[in-house]
């Protein structure tokens, strides 16, 4: 399944395939995650085993000052709806990298791994391209020096990549969630009495749940006094509004069918 996941980000990141066909690959990828983690949890608790481990990863955000912010603040939204928390070192508005830092278990740290790279990809290039064309647009409202333009673009891309984020995790949570019913579902409309199948899927729900506390307890215990950074100060609501809209449109593989050429040959070959 791993292999799958990165074979389809390699196509996903290519430069000869087109934007459509990124967002498909990289649709493909991140639905084979999130089911592999909820099969895998429910395979866990039908064996009776300890549930997944809690883990840390370091990421490195691309960008400086706020723009990097901005990037930080979607990215973190979007490992919180794999149940991860975050941390930020070097989040401030100097010229400096900054990192997030992740605890989650095993299963999620490592769907993240691979699938951020290519979630930034799409929200850096609808970015980029919804802002130029905020800037177009009002040019011919009014006469805006340079500078006004040049401020208005960067609360516009701003404002766009938070809500890019917010709305993908929104759908991420809503995914996960119809999985875990669609489980349950399916194991109480398969269960005889006495087969045990009914307790091993109820098992599975309480084990997510489950990583959820742990999750939070191991967070706490690393860092136990965290200081809150300040809410940005530039907003555009035109870019938030198109940001969120973009992210709850962006190809992300909740339950929409792979159609395009090498995806769909592909998801047939699984």
């Amino acid at each position: 399944m791993v292999e799958r996941v990165r074979g389809l980000l390699r196509m996903a990141e290519d430069p000869s395939v087109t934007d459509a066909e990124s967002q498909a690959f990289t649709a493909k990828a991140a639905e084979l995650m999130t089911r592999h983690a909820i099969a895998e949890a429910e395979a866990r608790a039908e064996r009776g085993e300890e549930p997944d481990a809690i883990s840390r990863m370091d990421y490195t955000v691309a960008g400086v000052g706020g723009h990097g912010k901005a990037r930080v603040k979607a990215l973190a939204d979007i490992a919180a709806a794999y149940g991860c928390q975050s941390a930020v070192r070097g989040n401030n508005s100097e010229n400096t990298e900054r990192t997030i830092i992740l605890v989650g278990t095993v299963s999620a740290l490592e769907a993240l791994r691979m699938l951020m790279p290519s979630i930034s990809m799409q929200m850096e290039a609808s970015a980029k391209f919804m802002s130029s064309a905020h800037v177009s647009d009002i040019r011919e409202l009014r006469n805006y020096t340079r500078s006004e333009l040049e401020t208005e673009r960067k609360r516009y891309y701003r404002s766009f990549v938070r809500a890019y984020g917010q709305a993908v995790a929104e759908r991420i949570r809503e995914f996960r969630a119809r999985l875990q019913e669609m489980a349950t579902h399916d194991g109480e409309s398969g269960v005889t009495e006495g087969s045990g199948q009914n307790g091993s899927v109820r098992g599975a729900e309480l084990v997510l749940r489950d990583d959820v506390n742990r999750v939070n307890e191991e967070f706490h215990k690393q860092f136990p006094q965290l200081r809150k950074h300040r809410p940005e100060r530039t907003h555009s609501a035109a870019g938030y509004r198109a940001g969120y809209r973009r992210g709850r449109q962006a190809e992300l593989g909740l339950e929409t069918p792979v159609t395009s050429g090498r995806a769909s040959t592909l998801a047939e070959g699984e």
